[in-house]
């Protein structure tokens, strides 16, 4: 019987961003600089979430009103 490995060790092809950041950053950057990047990371990620929350909170129709209302039935 042939061992073909274990399929489940396959990683998929690397995103967009993971195969770039390497690129960006194959010089040593200083540990406040890294928390910086971190900070500016987050901040970018956290705006494109409250962006697309935006999109459905609109398409939905949903108003500081109806979030209350949902809130109370908790």
């Amino acid at each position: 019987m042939h061992n073909m490995g274990n399929f489940n060790s396959i990683s998929p092809p690397l995103t967009n961003v993971q195969s770039e950041l390497p690129q960006l950053f194959n010089a040593e950057i200083p540990d406040k600089d890294l928390e910086e990047l971190k900070t500016i990371i987050a901040r970018f990620l956290l705006d494109k979430a409250r962006d697309k929350a935006d999109i459905v909170w609109n398409e939905k129709g949903y108003t500081d009103e109806k979030l209350q209302q949902i809130l109370s039935e908790k």
